[in-house]
Parts: C-alpha cells; structure tokens; sequence
C-alpha cells in the first residue's frame, strides 16, 4: 500500500536541487518502488497458480472413485476440503460409500480445460471441464461424459482447499 508523501520526499532532495541531484534517495526509492511491486505482481500469479491447481486437482478428486478404494477416494475429497463443502460432503459420505460399493462403480475423470474464473482476496473460482468414463458392475462399456464444474477455492494456512462445487451447464 503506498503512502502520500510530497513530490521533494518522494525523490529525495530540497528545494533547489534538481531533480536526481539531491541525495540519490529518489533512484533508491524507486527501485524499492518497483521491486515490491515486482514481488506483489509474483505473490498474485503465484495464488493464481495455486487456485488453478486445486481447482484441477478438486475435479480430479471428485470424478476419480472406486469401489475398490472408495473410503480412500472420500478421505482425498476431505482432506483436500474446506468450509461447508467440507461439513456436506462429511455428512453425505458414508451413504455415499455405500452407494458406490453397491453397485461397484468406478469412475475416472480426465481434465480437458480449466481456467480462473475470477478471484477476491483469499477465494476464487475455477472452472474445470472434466471427461468422465464411469462403469458399475454388470453395465456395458462405458461411455465418457463431459462436465463443467465451477469449483471454489480457498487460501487455508499455507495452501489452498475446495470450499465449493457447482455443476455448470
């Protein structure tokens, strides 16, 4: 955030130097100027890497189960969750688990594109279209379907989690 200061502080002489002759600071302050602006420029394309990569990764989570692996396929979906798509998806879970053991479903998804949809402060958006080819016991072969997830992500500590999922038509 930058401060006002008068057009002598900002480089650094009194009146009656010229400008750059007073005492260097202007160069100086400059520099620092255009070196935090430099950082700040890499922290927000860093935060957008990451919400990208969680968006993807979310989508992931959720599109790849398998009966054969399913509590563990439901704890990467938590683990990586937060908010109250955290408290849903825990609530639903263990129904959930069951459905996909019953009918022995397994299913895997391939991201096709996914983009930032927006971002403000600690959140954004991800819009995530997803393949999905999924099979249950005694189906015919499975046929991919195409989806397009909106998922929200959140700054959490150090990293980012899911903290909301949409489908989009």
């Amino acid at each position: 955030m930058l401060r006002y200061c008068s057009w002598t502080t900002w480089f650094g002489h009194s009146a009656g130097a010229g400008p750059g002759i007073g005492d260097g600071g202007g160069v100086g302050r400059s520099g620092e100027l255009a070196g935090h602006r430099a950082y700040e420029s890499h922290q927000a394309q860093e935060q957008r890497r990451l919400f990208l990569q969680v968006g993807r990764q979310g989508a992931l989570n959720l599109t790849t189960i398998s009966y054969t692996e399913a509590q563990a396929d439901v704890q990467r979906i938590l683990d990586s969750a937060t908010g109250s798509f955290y408290d849903d998806f825990q609530k639903r879970s263990p129904a959930f688990i069951e459905t996909v053991m019953q009918a022995q479903s397994k299913s895997e998804g391939t991201v096709t594109e996914a983009g930032l949809d927006s971002e403000e402060g600690t959140q954004g958006q991800v819009l995530v279209a997803v393949t999905v080819k999924t099979s249950t016991a005694g189906a015919a072969e499975p046929q991919p379907r195409a989806w397009r997830l909106r998922i929200g992500v959140q700054l959490v500590g150090d990293g980012a989690k899911v903290s909301n999922v949409e489908f989009v038509s």
